[in-house]
């Protein structure tokens, strides 16, 4: 049977197999091995499965061969970092419910800098907005920080398309698999960062993007970040689950303040008065840290 980290690869792709799943098996059988060899209702016994779970975990992996063909089929054109690889970031590596697998487009090194902030919005940013991102996080790019952002459209786009005039370092983190890049509109900006930086996935290629995947990427967006910059935000925008994901791993959060009466930055007038740092300059993100 292949090693340790193939094995994961393809429970990954087991449906109905998630995460917590995987860590479960992995408390009892280190290495995955032995549930390779087992028949359902072993596994359902050794494992503390349900006996449906059981009996789909049982059904696929007798497909394994399959999907490890398909697994080496993007390793030619992805690289594939799993929680047991050396190269997988630290940063991610000490939060809550770290992704067991990346798949990665572009620089990897930028998954260990130092240096990086993320950067997240509204997908309907006011007039003012992109104004306001550029006037705050162009001294940042300068003073080599790399942009953390999902290449959604509104403020992450203007990040990512802001990093790269400056020639700094920005990685997009994707809800879905390259092959299935959402939003469309955006592929050619994901071909430039791709090639100057780092375009990043916790599912497969081939794996189709679905609603609930966005919310789960954003604790990678957080995650990778020494701390997370809010430049817009609605008072029920998207935006504020990575803020709960950034509190939840102890990351420091940055606010733009507002005009009150634009819906637009209602979320960061919130933050700020629950106890985020106010922003109005990139130097009160850099004297922080500095």
């Amino acid at each position: 049977m292949k090693e340790v980290r193939d094995r994961l690869l393809i429970l990954l792709r087991t449906k109905g197999v998630s995460r917590r799943t995987i860590q479960q098996i992995r408390k009892i059988d280190p290495h995955l091995q032995s549930i390779f060899h087992l028949s359902s209702i072993d596994i359902h016994h050794q494992f503390q499965l349900s006996k449906k779970k059981s009996s789909r975990i049982y059904q696929q992996i007798q497909q394994a061969d399959s999907v490890f063909q398909l697994i080496e089929q993007d390793k030619r054109t992805t690289k594939i970092i799993t929680l047991m690889d050396k190269e997988y970031p630290d940063s991610l590596r000490s939060i809550p419910d770290p992704p067991l697998a990346l798949y990665a487009i572009g620089d990897i090194s930028l998954l260990s800098v130092d240096k990086s902030i993320s950067v997240i919005g509204t997908r309907n940013p006011s007039n003012q907005g992109k104004d306001k991102l550029h006037h705050i996080i162009t001294p940042i790019i300068k003073a080599g920080y790399t942009i953390v952002s999902g290449l959604a459209y509104g403020i992450d786009k203007f990040a990512h398309e802001r990093t790269l005039e400056y020639t700094g370092k920005t990685i997009a983190v994707l809800g879905g698999g390259f092959q299935h890049l959402y939003p469309r509109a955006h592929l050619s900006l994901c071909k430039q960062i791709a090639h100057s930086g780092l375009v990043l996935s916790e599912y497969a290629p081939n794996v189709r993007p679905q609603k609930y995947h966005f919310p789960e990427r954003n604790r990678i967006i957080s995650g990778l970040a020494k701390g997370t910059l809010v430049v817009e935000a609605t008072e029920r925008s998207g935006t504020l689950i990575t803020v709960d994901q950034a509190l939840d791993q102890g990351k420091e959060v940055f606010a733009v303040p507002g005009n009150p009466l634009e819906p637009q930055t209602t979320g960061c007038n919130r933050l700020i008065q629950d106890g985020a740092k106010l922003v109005i300059s990139a130097q009160d993100i850099l004297d922080e840290w500095n």
